[in-house]
């Protein structure tokens, strides 16, 4: 059984794993919109099928990412979850980019980073251009934002990059790495 950064297992009690479940199909099946043609039963089996996948769901859930279906690709068979809370998720706030920046931080350094967070979810963060897809589901980050992705090139000269929708539009904007707000969190995608 694979193993979580802190040492514990990633397995779910048997409640965890039906209460997940359920929590996933609900909000499936209330928003039909964002996957459109996909049947509940195909993403089940393929859960049921891989339970270190249900695992970082629950992560992305207990974090407050309420993470649902918005594609399957077709030419891999893997159903894609993304965080589809309404604000960026708020246990996953208040966090730098990645391990070099929380590193560079003499004083008042934030507790993780968003990089390291989502490697021990055994999630990915989105992109720009994923966060913008997502947009095209829903009104998401009105108030808050997230960090996504960023280039080589900009992270090497101390940045990092991330979004938000205001004004009806999203907006991608950038910040030293190093930086952190309760405001700003991030948005995972995990392959199923």
């Amino acid at each position: 059984m694979a193993t979580s950064s802190n040492g514990n297992e990633k397995a779910l009690s048997p409640e965890q794993h039906d209460g997940l479940l359920h929590t996933l199909k609900t909000r499936f099946d209330k928003n039909m919109d964002r996957h459109q043609e996909l049947e509940w039963a195909g993403v089940q089996a393929k859960l049921e099928a891989q339970p270190e996948k249900l695992w970082s769901l629950h992560e992305m859930e207990r974090t407050g990412g309420e993470p649902d279906v918005v594609d399957h690709d077709k030419q891999t068979d893997e159903y894609v979850f993304c965080d589809c809370s309404a604000e960026s998720p708020k246990g996953r706030r208040s966090v730098c980019y990645d391990r070099e920046a929380l590193e560079s931080r003499k004083e008042h350094k934030p507790q993780d980073s968003a990089i390291d967070m989502a490697a021990a979810m055994g999630i990915e963060l989105l992109s720009e251009e994923q966060y913008r897809e997502l947009q095209k589901l829903g009104s998401f980050d009105l108030k808050s934002s997230s960090w996504v992705k960023t280039p080589d090139n900009i992270r090497k000269l101390g940045g990092a990059i991330f979004c938000d929708r205001r004004y009806d539009t999203v907006f991608v904007y950038h910040n030293g790495a190093e930086s952190y707000y309760a405001a700003r969190g991030f948005r995972g995608l995990l392959r199923v």
